[in-house]
């Protein structure tokens, strides 16, 4: 092959080389259009699909929401986190009450999804001893969630005459941090969108626990215990308290002797006398709030001291006055914040099982 022919097919490769890149390029651009308008439609599809009315049952019978509403209020156990999860700054929310709070007395990480959507200094209701129906009122909401909470049929219809109303489904505060999420995002009419973020925060948990192989199967219990009083203390059961169901989310799981005690109660916790704690010879590992000197008062009794638990100090202690106090109630927006601490406590404690 001569020079002459050589370049000419030289040059015939180059061109196409260079229609290639062309096309490439213009091909991931669609492509780059493709997906930005795919993401584009994915946040905004729960709008699209909502049609309204839609009609939400509940314990207290059902609420029906005429047209997407767009100021949100909340009351009861962090049930703002949803909207705030979503993008959406509620326009007045319920003080938090336990644990670490910041000076807007709200959790911390609340204050700081506030904080991101550009609000600085929320509406916070001053409802810790009871509703503040006139607050409520004052910020004029289109819905007031309240999936988590204690609303009685009294306060319902009181809030009813302001907005519809999101209270539980079955019980007072026996909502699971997951129903929590997607319940109130069906009554912003965006159910769709707080199923993705319940399914995206499982997929958290799950990656968190892979550095934490050792704590699943611990046979754990969520005590309330009272150090000046260990005349009788609580036990809160996943069936119905989300602390517990958390526990169970965390790979623990509940003790043989406490479902049996428990058998087909409803309620989020079972009262225990300090004289049967023998039966709790299977509990390795315990969940309470408090310090040091429980632990020390439990470590000391008679009869406390029996329980496995107790006696190798495999207690996971939680201080009253740490933002963990108010995660271990979780909320979609408390378990990413917290989860990193509160497995480090549990793995702390689990290492003393014996």
């Amino acid at each position: 092959m001569n020079f002459k022919k050589l370049s000419v097919l030289f040059c015939s490769l180059l061109a196409l080389t260079s229609v290639m890149a062309v096309s490439a390029a213009e091909t991931e651009t669609v492509s780059e259009t493709e997906a930005a308008s795919e993401e584009e439609s994915t946040a905004s599809g729960a709008d699209e699909e909502t049609e309204y009315p839609i009609t939400i049952q509940h314990a207290y019978g059902e609420t029906v929401i005429e047209s997407k509403p767009e100021r949100i209020a909340t009351v009861g156990w962090e049930n703002q986190d949803t909207p705030l999860a979503l993008g959406i700054a509620p326009v007045g929310v319920s003080a938090a009450n336990y644990g670490m709070v910041t000076e807007n007395n709200l959790h911390p990480w609340t204050d700081e999804a506030f904080q991101e959507l550009g609000v600085d200094a929320p509406n916070v209701f001053d409802d810790v001893d009871g509703l503040d129906f006139e607050a409520i009122s004052d910020c004029d909401p289109d819905v007031i969630l309240a999936s988590y909470s204690g609303l009685t049929q009294e306060d319902y219809d009181t809030l009813s005459q302001i907005a519809p109303v999101i209270p539980y489904k079955e019980n007072a505060w026996q909502t699971t941090w997951r129903d929590q999420t997607i319940e109130n995002a069906e009554g912003m009419g965006m159910k769709a969108e707080g199923e993705a973020k319940v399914a995206e925060v499982e997929q958290l948990i799950q990656d968190k626990l892979a550095d934490y192989p050792d704590l699943k199967g611990t046979k754990t219990a969520f005590c309330w215990i009272n150090a000046d009083d260990l005349s009788s203390f609580y036990i809160y059961l996943p069936s119905a308290d989300p602390r517990a169901a958390y526990l169970l989310d965390l790979g623990l799981e509940l003790p043989e002797s406490v479902t049996k005690l428990a058998g087909d109660s409803t309620d989020f916790s079972i009262t225990v006398s300090r004289e049967n704690a023998d039966q709790f010879s299977d509990v390795d590992m315990i969940v309470a709030y408090g310090d040091e000197t429980l632990l020390d008062a439990l470590q000391q009794d008679e009869l406390m001291s029996q329980i496995p638990a107790v006696k190798n100090g495999a207690v996971a202690l939680i201080d009253s006055t740490t933002a963990l106090a108010g995660a271990a109630t979780p909320s979609i927006l408390s378990i990413p914040a917290e989860i990193d601490d509160y497995l480090s406590l549990l793995s702390a404690a689990q290492e003393k099982i014996k």
